[in-house]
């Protein structure tokens, strides 16, 4: 009986210990907004996968390629960092299209865990997304779709690169681009 209950014991201690061993796990956010203008009106605004001037937070983008797989995107945002994305897939047909961040520059470094960290300018890992429109006759559904895991991806995060941190920094870009493709669509 005492080998049984040592046993358990030593079960438990050992899923238990996994479990609070875990790393990150994969975040999702989806943005959706209705804009009152044809379709074909606001992808024309959006379709071009090397200008993202209609996101208020995007200075400058510079681009290698078109709107075929594989092109790469910098972008440069108001705050002076850097996003670099490669296309994954573009489809006018569909009017969508897919892409992943491949680097980003740091927004500042800060000591944590007794060590130097970068946070990067959106903190993030492993970023991926699509946006798709979808006509609603004469109006169109917008539906931005992120997945991504947070920029920490040790155990014990620190504030600014935790899972609240990267959730709160990828609502808002998506939020504040469909807000202002919205504006800018409807003029």
């Amino acid at each position: 009986m005492k080998k049984i209950v040592l046993f358990v014991s030593v079960l438990l201690f050992f899923f238990s210990s996994l479990a609070s061993a875990h790393g990150p796990v994969r975040q999702k956010a989806e943005e959706k907004i209705t804009i009152n203008a044809p379709a074909e009106k606001v992808w024309a605004i959006i379709k071009n996968y090397g200008d993202m001037s209609w996101h208020p937070e995007v200075f400058n983008t510079t681009v290698k390629g078109d709107n075929t797989k594989g092109a790469i995107r910098v972008l440069t945002l108001k705050d002076g960092g850097t996003i670099t994305e490669e296309l994954k897939k573009h489809d006018d047909a569909k009017m969508s299209y897919a892409y992943k961040i491949t680097e980003m520059s740091s927004s500042k470094s800060i000591t944590h865990a007794g060590a130097e960290e970068k946070v990067p300018a959106l903190p993030v890992n492993d970023y991926a997304a699509s946006i798709e429109l979808a006509d609603k006759g004469g109006s169109t559904e917008v539906i931005w779709k992120a997945g991504y895991y947070r920029a920490y991806m040790n155990n014990n995060p620190p504030e600014e690169m935790n899972e609240e941190a990267a959730n709160t920094a990828v609502k808002a870009m998506l939020e504040t681009g469909l807000i202002n493709l919205k504006k800018l669509a409807e003029k």
